[in-house]
């Protein structure tokens, strides 16, 4: 998988509608040892983008989520990749690990929270890793939404 570098304007799409373009916002590595790093990297751009503080604090908690399970299910490391654009926030995980297909989303575990907190979650799984998008949408113009082309 490629990763533009971070500063870049990508095409991304999401589900129906998806945008056009969007601002790079973070893009890092991961593992067991940096994901209070990365958590922390993830709230300081929560005021770059122009979410609403308690959309911020969703974002916080789902990227968590789906870092710690990469980490822990997934090779032991992954990346983040998190795009800007208009009102919606994308955010990608993605690992390197054995795969073994789709976890359960259900009640207690770390996916069901991840999908009551986003507006919306696409998941593909392989043997050579799997990808986990969520998706973030608010009322009004992001900061970076207001620069994207």
């Amino acid at each position: 998988m490629t990763f533009p570098s971070a500063g870049s304007r990508v095409r991304v799409t999401s589900g129906g509608g998806g945008f056009e373009a969007g601002a790079v916002v973070l893009d890092e590595r991961f593992d067991a040892s940096t994901l209070h790093l990365l958590r922390e990297q993830v709230a300081a751009c929560m005021s770059v983008v122009g979410l609403p503080d308690d959309r911020g604090e969703d974002v916080i908690l789902a990227v968590h989520e789906l870092a710690a399970n990469a980490v822990r299910h997934g090779g032991g490391a992954g990346r983040l990749l998190m795009l800007a654009a208009d009102s919606t926030l994308q955010c990608q995980v993605s690992d390197a690990g054995p795969g073994g297909g789709p976890w359960p989303v259900r009640q207690g575990h770390g996916l069901w929270l991840v999908r009551a907190v986003t507006d919306e979650l696409a998941a593909s799984y392989g043997p050579h890793g799997s990808q986990v998008t969520i998706t973030f949408r608010w009322q009004g113009s992001g900061h970076l939404g207001a620069q994207a082309t």
